[in-house]
């Protein structure tokens, strides 16, 4: 439970909810959420939330209940609260840890939990937006969100906007799922995708659903952090350094990585690699370094808080995310990393897949390669390691993209547009 200054910091923001300058008040529903501070979980939609609020909208959020968190507090300035589906709470492992689908994917048994989640989550949204407290649901991810979101405000005339991620329209296919995530789609009074691979999944799902909207998550402007020290720790000799940032799962590639490390280092004796992030593929990961004899070329940092991230890529040399298709359909929807590495001044090489080709255009943002391909991988590196002239081209192109079309401000402002004109619709 929240403690009393929490309680009343709640208070006040309820009291807050009618004043002069606020643009409306809004609900985001997630089922992925920081679950306390410093938490490993990503905190894209946290993000979203503090700048819709720094704009002037009064944004609260409803997210799962997990081991160890509460389940009401005030998290970065935003009021969270945090719904139980089962007791115990220690049985609560649908969610985190790497999120639902690819906990579902590693532990197909967790379906299980499924029917009480979807229960719950509906019956703690149909009670916050019968409070009256809301103007605007905003949902990320279609299932379950975006259906229970679709039932609540549906039944009460509150305007719903279904933020799409993609993760969520490739996977959970069949045609039962695509029922649940059609009528989600339909009802939504607009939907937002985060890229054109998005969008062609929904409109594949649901053909002819005009209020679709292309808005990008967005990453911070902010500028690294002092990078001596993690340059002298991880780099060796001449480089070139490799650099990896996200989840440590089949998905994401890194074994790919790892074979191209393998594969350089005839060639470029110096060469090294930092994998930034956990994941549950680790162990593996680190014993497919040894196998290939590389495992002194590579470093695993485990998880590092998000604000010491950029200075880890601006450490570094070059970028690399590999990421492949999953076997469930699953693919990068638009990759938030890739975009931290551009703006962090460093080039880009990934896989040309899903909405990564956004933002990395060949030869001018990035390099692309085929998926599942470390030949490729080691191409690109020697590439850019041996031609200056290009990877400064890169670094150019890749960091004026991302300040004009890919930061926090530019998405927060889009979205906040996008609210604000549900709301005039909502009137009329």
């Amino acid at each position: 439970m929240a403690d009393s200054n929490t309680a009343h910091a709640g208070q006040v923001r309820r009291r807050a909810a009618g004043a002069p300058g606020v643009l409306g008040r809004v609900l985001i529903v997630t089922s992925n959420f920081p679950r306390w501070e410093g938490d490993t979980t990503t905190p894209f939609v946290l993000h979203l939330a503090q700048d819709l609020l720094a704009i002037g909208w009064r944004v609260d959020v409803l997210a799962p209940h997990a081991p160890d968190c509460r389940r009401r507090e005030i998290l970065g300035g935003i009021e969270v609260e945090r719904f139980r589906y089962l007791w115990p709470s220690i049985l609560q492992t649908l969610c985190y840890q790497g999120g639902a689908l690819v906990n579902l994917r590693k532990k197909p048994s967790k379906a299980l939990q499924v029917p009480a989640f979807v229960l719950a989550e509906w019956l703690a949204l149909k009670r916050r937006l019968a409070s009256g407290q809301y103007d605007l649901l905003n949902s990320h991810w279609i299932l379950p969100q975006g259906f229970t979101g679709a039932l609540a405000a549906g039944s009460l005339g509150i305007p719903h906007v279904a933020t799409i991620h993609g993760g969520d329209v490739f996977a959970l296919r069949g045609r039962v799922l695509n029922a649940f995530k059609r009528f989600a789609i339909q009802r939504a009074a607009a939907v937002t995708v985060n890229s054109s691979a998005t969008a062609a999944a929904v409109a594949e799902i649901a053909p002819g659903s005009a209020a679709v909207h292309r808005i990008p998550m967005g990453v911070s402007s902010t500028a690294p952090g002092p990078t001596a020290n993690l340059r002298r720790k991880y780099r060796r000799g001449t480089g070139p350094c490799l650099i990896f940032v996200g989840r440590v799962v089949e998905e994401k590639g890194v074994a790919d990585l790892i074979r191209a490390v393998a594969l350089l280092a005839p060639d470029l004796p110096d060469v090294s690699a930092v994998i930034v992030g956990e994941g549950p593929d680790r162990p593996a990961i680190e014993q497919l370094a040894r196998e290939l004899g590389v495992a002194g070329r590579v470093a695993f940092t485990g998880w590092v808080e998000p604000s010491d991230v950029p200075a880890y890529l601006a450490a570094a040399e070059i970028f690399v995310g590999p990421s492949r298709r999953a076997s469930d359909g699953w693919m990068e929807a638009q990759g938030l990393t890739f975009l931290e590495a551009m703006l962090a001044g460093i080039p880009v090489i990934a896989t040309r897949i899903g909405g990564i080709i956004d933002s990395v255009h060949h030869e001018e943002t990035g390099l692309l390669v085929r998926d599942a391909a470390p030949e490729e991988i080691a191409a690109a590196v020697k590439r850019i390691a041996g031609d200056p002239v290009l990877a400064a081209h890169l670094r150019r192109n890749g960091e004026d993209l991302v300040r004009r079309q890919f930061t926090r401000e530019v998405s927060a402002k889009a979205f906040s547009e996008l609210f604000s004109k549900q709301l005039r619709s909502n009137r009329c």
